[in-house]
């Protein structure tokens, strides 16, 4: 019954380590035709589809994809000011903002029970409340780890798909490089509600092609790029203008694959 037992705990882990080895040949195979062929969607994407098919209000879908050259470079430089300032320098994970990031998040989930465990003492005999609202996870991620998520990943938070995707962005480093990598994540990222792309932004908020974007009109749009649903509702916010223009006084020094 043991050797049974034994036998089978090591089926299951060699199943597994067959299984991990095919995702990863998997992932590779869809990254190295990433190099020729443009992606026509992404995880990301289709789930958001799905999410706006089943609502009943009205939604449009904006999305076109547009060569490397035909990008505004004022939009490039503002998105890597914004985003990722060490893009052209890091081999796509920057470790120490994983750490702080780590170090963030482990404070605010501390913080969070702590305030949990002092409205139990304030009331030992109440009935359970309801759970404390989640702290906001800080991810420290870089545009080549936000491309790996968005592309192939789900949005879950847990040790596994961050180590996946840490895995996928060096991946996408080694085959695909800077140039492709900043270009697919132009043409894929969200920047509202069914708005994917540098074209559809530039058309969406200033009516224009992605080539015509101004430094200001570029910077704005990087603004968004945290929490593209919430600012669109107010793209012209006082805040949004007054972050943009400290994200055009970056722009010259960052250095554009």
């Amino acid at each position: 019954m043991t050797a049974q037992r034994g036998l089978g705990v090591r089926r299951l882990a060699v199943l597994v380590v067959v299984s991990f080895i095919s995702l990863q040949l998997y992932f590779l195979a869809r990254i190295a035709l990433m190099a020729i062929v443009d992606p026509q969607s992404t995880t990301f994407q289709r789930s958001e589809a799905w999410r706006l098919a089943l609502d009943p209000r009205p939604h449009g879908w904006r999305e076109q994809w547009t060569d490397y050259a035909a990008i505004s470079a004022h939009l490039k430089r503002a998105v890597i000011a914004a985003e990722d300032s060490g893009f052209t320098e890091h081999s796509g994970v920057e470790w120490d903002a994983l750490e702080k990031a780590w170090e963030k998040n482990e404070r605010a989930d501390q913080a969070a029970e702590q305030s949990a465990q002092r409205a139990r003492d304030a009331r030992p005999g109440a009935k359970s409340a309801a759970p404390a609202r989640a702290p906001k996870v800080v991810g420290g991620s870089t545009i080549t780890q936000q491309l790996a998520k968005n592309l192939f990943l789900s949005g879950e938070r847990n040790f596994l798909r961050k180590a996946q995707e840490l895995v996928l962005s060096w991946e996408l480093e080694a085959i695909l490089g800077k140039r492709r990598i900043l270009e697919i994540y132009l043409n894929e990222v969200e920047w509202g509600e069914g708005v994917f792309g540098a074209t559809a932004a530039a058309q969406r908020y200033f009516g224009i092609a992605a080539a015509a974007l101004g430094p200001q009109q570029a910077a704005q749009l990087a603004v968004m790029l945290p929490a593209p649903k919430r600012f669109e509702k107010r793209p012209g916010s006082p805040y949004v203008v007054g972050r943009a223009a400290t994200i055009v006084a970056r722009m010259a020094r960052v250095d554009v694959p």
